[in-house]
């Protein structure tokens, strides 16, 4: 799954220059990984909030990329499940990485050498660096998804072969669980209902591997190019233009939310939002189906977007992406949608995170497609995506990546990874 990667923060190119997580590049790496979230993965302020702190305290955190890791040393990755509704107000203690951490250190008998977001979107992809000072050690330019999705195994690690087990849990109590699952399907059955006892919400490291097997097993370059996203938005005169030429985006509606259906259950929330278009999408109807992240857009019945691409609300103004837990009806919006990474456009990703593995029944086309390439984006945002293309050509996506597909047989249940 190796891709071109974009390097972060001031980088002159310079293989001994070191790349810091400190405050300027957090703030802009908390509104990519909103972007990226796909409304799930956490609300990325109090990511932003627990960072920053971090960053006070220990000090900024150095992003390295897989390459700089000799092959054989272990990273852990990490992230929250459960239900976002729920993890905006049940707030970690900042020590939870350390705790996750020894355990895996005891139970492996080696030393992690660094930490990696399970996934970029939402607060995940921030998590990594509010632990990483405490603990002393890199956080890796790299993720599972380069999104997020609702389950534990929808990552790249599991497509790649690499071992569920152990899979470690803890909260703000010190609460640890250590499973020893046989697949990821049975991981998140005992991972969800160890979350659900947590109380909604909990923190977990999982597929734990060595910098070797990293390098071709997950998405790289997506902590760099979260916060390239939001460099473009904050450098921006029109926020929305800039990260739709950042992500080589399309805009499916700009309008106002007039219904919000949210219902928090299992350690999961499911539901659905509806955009009337406003102004040049007067009398369009955009339907969102939610299952923690947005899955599919519906317009009169007919598919718009759907997983595993990405598809994000956007406030109209600032651009910033707003988290499924946080739409409210009478937001000015603009919905956009986004190609995912290649290793979910295989059979193997399709099967794991296409629209029939959370019972959709039609099958997967990509976005570039359904949106006819340009022919469907409103033509305020094309003049103004192809104004900013001008003066600052080129998406910021990486670029294609290849790798191993391993069969998710047995999954027949829609649970959901969460925050």
């Amino acid at each position: 799954m190796h891709g071109s990667r974009i390097s972060a923060g001031c980088c002159d190119g310079s293989a001994d220059m070191k790349h810091l997580l400190d405050e300027p590049a957090l703030r802009a790496l908390a509104r990519g990984c909103a972007v990226l979230g796909t409304g799930g993965g956490g609300d990325s302020r109090i990511g932003l909030l627990q960072a920053m702190q971090a960053v006070q305290e220990f000090g900024p955190t150095e992003l390295v990329d897989l390459d700089e890791l000799p092959s054989d040393v272990l990273i852990m990755p990490c992230g929250v499940i459960g239900a976002p509704t729920v993890a905006i107000e049940k707030i970690g203690n900042g020590n939870e990485g350390v705790v996750l951490r020894d355990h895996l250190e005891q139970i492996t008998g080696r030393k992690i050498a660094a930490l990696m977001p399970a996934e970029i979107g939402g607060s995940n992809g921030l998590l990594p660096a509010c632990w990483a000072g405490r603990i002393g050690l890199p956080v890796v330019d790299a993720d599972g998804m380069g999104r997020a999705f609702p389950e534990v195994p929808q990552v790249t690690m599991h497509l790649a072969g690499i071992s569920p087990s152990p899979y470690l849990m803890t909260d703000e109590r010190g609460n640890v669980i250590v499973l020893r699952p046989i697949s990821g399907a049975w991981l998140e059955r005992l991972a969800r209902a160890a979350a659900v006892e947590f109380g909604g919400s909990a923190v977990a490291a999982e597929y734990a591997m060595t910098a070797e097997q990293a390098r071709g097993a997950t998405v790289r370059g997506t902590v760099s190019l979260a916060i390239k996203i939001g460099e473009a938005m904050a450098a921006a005169a029109d926020p929305v233009a800039a990260l739709i030429a950042a992500t080589g985006g399309f805009t499916l509606v700009s309008g106002k939310v007039t219904d919000v259906e949210r219902r928090t259950t299992k350690g999961f929330v499911r539901g659905s939002v509806v955009i009337e278009g406003l102004g040049d999408d007067a009398g369009r109807l955009l339907r969102l189906e939610v299952q923690n992240e947005n899955l599919v857009a519906l317009q009169q019945g007919t598919v718009r977007a759907s997983v595993p691409d990405l598809i994000s609300v956007l406030d109209s103004e600032t651009a910033d992406a707003i988290a499924t837990e946080r739409v409210r009806y009478g937001q000015r919006v603009t919905v956009i949608a986004m190609a995912c990474d290649p290793i979910w456009r295989t059979p193997p990703g399709l099967q794991m995170a296409g629209p029939r593995a959370f019972g959709y029944d039609f099958d997967y086309a990509p976005v570039e497609e359904l949106a006819g390439v340009d022919a469907r984006l409103s033509s305020r945002h094309r003049c103004r995506r192809d104004e900013h293309r001008r003066r600052d050509p080129g998406p910021l996506r990486s670029g294609p990546r290849q790798g191993q597909g391993a069969d998710h047989g047995g999954r027949d249940q829609r649970r959901h990874r969460g925050a």
